[in-house]
Parts: C-alpha cells; structure tokens; sequence
C-alpha cells in the first residue's frame, strides 16, 4: 500500500524536460510509481487532487548558515516554507564544530565570533543551542532526528584553527605539528559524514573582537594541504571565500582557488557573484577562474541570486556599510560620538570619498544615499518619513542626500531603519544574468539563509524567482528555473537520489499553485530565543512540502513533523570528480 498518491499534479521533474500531468505515489519516503492519470492502481493510505498544481523536487539551497538556528528551529523557516527541503550549511569558514574540551572558552569565542560575522543574535546563539559537543560528529548527532529539513555541513577552517592552534589561530602559522593535527581532525569530521572544506580569506570578516578570522591568516601551503584532504573522502568538495568575491578577484586569488580545487579533485564554489550591467567587466572576470580551474583539473562554480534580496540597514548597529574603508572606524564609535562625527562636513566628505573609491569594491552600490528609503522611524522629528526616499527630504531640505540622512538617523539616536534601492534592478542587468545563468559554471544560491537575521531575507529566492519566471520577467521557462534550483545544486553537492522526480528518488517535494508563488514582503519580527529580530517573509502558492514524503508545510504552514535527516558525506553524498 502507498503511503500517499498525489493526483493530477503537473510534474517538474528537475531535469529540464518538458513538464507532464501524472499521478505520484510515495511509500516509505520514496517516489515508487509515476503514470499517467488514473494509472497507479495501488490503494493509498492518503490521496490528494493535484489538478492545476505543479510538483517539482524540494529545492537545494547550496550556501546557508543555518548551523546554530537548527537547535531552535527544527524547520529552518523561512526557507522550508519557500519549498526548500535541502540546506547546505558550514559555509564561509565558520562551524559550531570541533570545539576543544580543553578550553571551554572556546564555545564563547565561536558565539560572539558568529555573531559579529554572520549577523547571528547572540542571545539566541547562547540560549537556543545546547553546545554539548567537541568533535564535528558529535555536532551532526545532536542535530540527528530532530531536523525538519535535510541538512549537511562543511568543516569550518576557522574552528579547525581554533582547535589546534588555540589564541595563536589570530596571527600566527601552524607548526608542522600543528597541521598535521589539523588534518586528523578534518579527516576525522569527514569520517563522521562532513561534506568537505569551507574556508574564509575576505577582509570583511572579523572576530567578536575585531580581529581576522583564524582562517583569514591561513598560507597557501595550509589550504593546499587542507583542499588535498578534501580528496581522500568520498562525496566531498570545497567552498571558498577571498577578499575578489565580492568586486572582482585578484590574479592571485584566482591561482590560490584554482589550485585548491585542483589540488582537491573537487568542485569548488564561492559566492556571490553580483550582476550589473554598470560593471560589465565584473563577470568575465570572475568566470576566469572557472575557465582556468578546467584547465587544471579542477573546477570552480560561482553561485548567484536570481532576485534583489531585501536589506534593512542602519547607522546605529554592525550592517554592510561598516566594511567600507574607513567607515567601520566611524561607525563604531558610542552613538554620541558616531553622531557627533557624522555631523561633522570634513568627516562626511572624507566618508564619501572613500565609499566612492576603487577600494570599497561592491559596496560601493549602497552609498547612493539619496535612493536610500526611509524606514521604521522613532522620534517626532521623523514623524511622516516613514517609506519616503531621502532624494526628496533632501530638496525639501536643502541638504545634501548624505547630510540629510545623517540628521534623520541622529534624531532617531541612530536607530532608523533604512532600505537602500538596488542600482542594479534595470533591464540591462536583469538581461545580464539571463545570459550569465546560462554559463555552466554559474549556479543560484547565496541566500545566507540563518545568518543576517536582522539585516537581509534571502530565503525566499526560490519562490520568488519561481513567481518572476512564470508571470514576471519570464527569463527562463518554468522547466529550465526548476531544474535550476533542484538539479544543478543537487548534482553539483553530489546529493544521492535527491533533486529529481524520478522512481527510487527520496520523495522531497515542493506542490505549489503556479498562478500565486511568489514571495511576501520581508517583516521584522522578534522570535528568535531571548526575543531577538529577524527578518522573515511568508510564501504565497505552496500548498505542500515533504520531506522523505512526510508532510512538513501544508498551505505555508508548519505541520510539525520533523523528518529531515542529516545528509552525511560518503553515504548521501557522491564524489563529483574533476578528473576527468
């Protein structure tokens, strides 16, 4: 007996064919019959009219943080209720695994590590998780049964360095003790079923005391010796993070990441590669590293969003405009003296100069202030601005843009939520990713789901981008947009039977109603453990997710089972081999 047959749904199947109507059946959290209409006769606990619905595999989403969120949110909301019933997290270097039993410290170092650079509460970091572990298996077995969603993870580099190295990780280098150290740990954390190697170079990212992370002082002889590791597991790979990620690489950078994929045997990916057609020279620039990794036996894939993701921004906490040049010094500062130095024209016009420099890479895009809008507000000054854009407060003014909205957020003592308006959401960028999509080193991801909390809602680009491509933009064909964001990332993370519908294939499946997917308004609410923010978005059109054909969101809301496994290397994973 099946446990479930959905009828008449209008299947997707992840590869990119044509869609088809049939009937589905599942049993024992496995797709075990497709037929046309009426041709699956075996009875079935449960049934469904799928009629007019589309159903397509669960979507993969190949770079999230939700490594810590998964011991308070089993369902790892908002992605599962987007469609999502595979996430890969241990990404950018960072993990809650191995911490050293010898210093227990450590645990503390990691929470205000994780909370300075993913955006993570650390109230919620030290309330919602139980950190009872040390070793990188023992991190997988607490997270085992209790998960909504499948999951893997990567073995941060960060935490490795930590382990071995203790304070010295900031600063110094691995004796050859030391790394031979590291690798038995990372070789023992792929045996225990870790997907591989993430690790961080970007100058962007700091410790919860201002300092590089461990990684961050990592020479290549330690990363080719890591990435050489990565080879001796089967089902493993590498993801990677330098400073270029962000604008455009340096040769150096390109050499470093080829010859760790190389070095590997593995795919390697790093994110995220923006798209705008005011910098036509960034793509080609970045896809040289693809190009140069297939010549040396390796292969690198950059992961991109097919939507703008939604931002709130701020002068008064930690947001993108800190990683600035010179801005984070101001920024930093005790909000009297930030706004006291703001106010300051000479500091201002220092400030925009420095935003406007080749040094400040993508972040350049956020510093048209005059485009910003204004948001939660909480003075009377500011009564009446709330969703105005500050070009307009600006003329009434007579200010300049950047002044303006330096005296808006000091009435407010910094606490005014803005939202910048992307530069890059013109047609001749939107037709730039269209064509960059199609290079077959290019694939969607990059939400960030589970860090940022406050800040960004990545989330939800599978249902949006979904929404776009059905009655949008339409840049791609429903067909070609699912396989995107099931297949490719299924196929490239190596996932066994997973990222298809196909007879044999775990039975994870998103149902939703093609004329209303999409994604709602990103909303600040307070949910998090000791009541901290996030910023959350509800879907629109899913009508069903299963996870291992169990049913975890049924019309957007969470069922409370909690099927999902923890996706291990070796066993769900298959090596995805760059030697020929």
């Amino acid at each position: 007996m099946l446990d479930h047959l959905i009828k008449g749904a209008t299947v997707a199947d992840g590869t990119g064919a044509p869609s088809y109507v049939a009937d589905v059946g599942i049993r024992d959290g496995r797709i075990v019959a497709i037929a046309e209409p009426g041709g699956v006769t075996e009875p079935a606990r449960s049934t469904e009219d799928a009629t007019g619905l589309v159903l397509a595999p669960g979507f993969v989403d190949p770079h999230t943080h939700y490594d810590a969120q998964l011991f308070w949110d089993p369902y790892a909301t908002p992605s599962m209720n987007h469609g999502v019933t595979t996430v890969a997290g241990g990404n950018c270097g960072f993990t809650l695994a191995p911490l050293n039993p010898d210093r227990p410290g450590d645990a503390d170092y990691t929470r205000r590590m994780m909370s300075r650079v993913e955006g993570m509460s650390l109230v919620a970091l030290e309330q919602g998780a139980p950190w009872n572990w040390h070793g990188f298996g023992e991190y997988l077995d607490a997270l085992e049964g209790r998960i909504a969603v499948n999951a893997g993870f990567m073995v941060g580099h960060c935490a490795l360095r930590r382990h071995v190295m203790g304070e010295d990780a900031i600063g110094g280098q691995p004796s050859p003790a030391q790394l031979a150290e590291m690798l038995r740990l990372f070789h023992e954390a792929m045996d225990a079923g870790a997907w591989g190697l993430s690790t961080t170079q970007s100058s962007t990212h700091s410790d919860g005391d201002g300092q590089p992370v461990a990684s961050r002082h990592a020479e290549p002889r330690e990363l080719l010796a890591l990435s050489r590791a990565v080879g001796d597991h089967e089902g493993t790979q590498i993801e990677a993070i330098v400073a270029g990620c962000l604008d455009q690489f340096a040769d150096e950078e390109i050499e470093l990441l080829v010859d760790m994929s190389a070095a590997a045997g593995r795919p390697l990916n790093w994110n995220v590669l923006t798209i705008d057609a005011a910098v036509p020279e960034r793509v080609p620039r970045q896809l040289q590293a693809s190009e140069r990794a297939r010549k040396a036996g390796g292969r690198i894939v950059a992961l991109t969003m097919p939507i703008l993701t939604p931002m709130n921004m701020s002068l008064g906490t930690f947001c993108a405009l800190n990683l600035i040049p010179g801005w984070g010094d101001i920024l930093g500062l005790p909000i009297p003296e930030r706004i006291a130095k703001l106010r300051d024209p000479a500091v201002r016009e220092e400030m925009l100069r420095r935003a406007g420099s080749p040094e400040a890479g993508v972040f350049r895009r956020l510093t048209h202030f005059g485009r910003y809008v204004i948001g939660d507000t909480y003075s009377a000054a500011n009564a009446g601005l709330t969703g105005r854009v500050v070009r307009d407060i600006a003329a009434e003014r007579g200010q300049e843009a950047f002044h303006c909205l330096v005296e808006i957020c000091a009435a407010d003592e910094m606490r005014t939520v803005l939202w910048p308006m992307p530069t890059d959401n013109d047609p001749a960028s939107w037709e730039l990713r269209r064509q960059t999509w199609e290079h077959e080193d290019v694939m969607l991801g990059g939400s960030d789901a589970g860090a940022h909390l406050d800040r960004m809602c990545g989330a939800p680009y599978t249902t949006r981008f979904i929404g776009d491509c059905l009655r949008g933009r339409k840049l791609v064909g429903l067909e070609r947009a699912v396989r995107m964001l099931t297949d490719d990332p299924a196929r490239l993370l190596g996932l066994r039977e997973r990222g298809r519908i196909a007879e044999g294939y775990h039975a994870d499946l998103v149902l939703f109603d093609p004329d209303r997917i999409d994604a709602g308004q990103a909303r600040l609410v307070h949910d998090l453990p000791g009541e901290s923010p996030r910023l959350d978005s509800r879907a629109t059109g899913i009508v069903s997710v299963r996870v291992g054909g169990t049913e975890t969101i049924r019309d957007d809301e969470i069922t409370g089972a909690v099927p999902g496994r923890v996706l291990r290397s070796g066993r769900d994973t298959e090596t995805v081999s760059t030697r020929g």
